[in-house]
């Protein structure tokens, strides 16, 4: 398969090396834009997995259950093929939301509950509602076998490999 690692100013987190370079990773003659397009996209995925695998680490030392479900917004929430892609390299729920950018819907809800229009925070949960969820439709087997290549071309890419 084709990989796009996206390091064009080095790898943050959880991998953190400033001196790892982007790259595309697979290519072939049959390889077409389309494949390059979607190892765009999977590369969010890829990296989204990383960083909630990181979060859970962190989560499970302090003894934190991990969510079952990811919820999501902004702009990306519009491309279903991306959508069903994450549900499927995380092996788990993807609930989009019903407002676009509920980043900032959640800023004046909060700025409401300081002038004291809402009550507690489970007020405010309680008006986060999913637009679509997305299920993994993705095998195990092909899921890891997908990430296990996006962690191999990321060790290409490494300063420190």
């Amino acid at each position: 398969g084709v990989y796009l690692v996206p390091a064009f100013q080095g790898l943050g987190a959880p991998f953190w090396d400033a001196g790892a370079r982007g790259a595309v990773l697979g290519l072939s003659r049959a390889s077409s834009r389309g494949d390059i397009v979607a190892a765009g996209l999977e590369a969010v995925a890829f990296q989204t997995r990383d960083l909630l695998s990181a979060m859970g680490r962190d989560m499970a030392v302090n003894a934190i259950p991990a969510p079952s479900v990811l919820r999501v917004d902004g702009g990306m929430t519009a491309n279903a093929w991306f959508m069903q892609r994450l549900a499927d390299i995380l092996g788990q729920q993807v609930e989009v939301a019903t407002h676009p950018q509920t980043t900032a819907l959640g800023a004046a809800y909060h700025a409401g509950q300081a002038a004291g229009l809402y009550g507690d925070r489970a007020e405010l949960d309680a008006l986060w509602k999913p637009g679509a969820a997305f299920e993994p439709a993705m095998s195990e087997g092909e899921r890891e076998a997908r990430y296990g290549g996006w962690l191999q071309a990321v060790a290409r890419v490494r300063s420190e490999t």
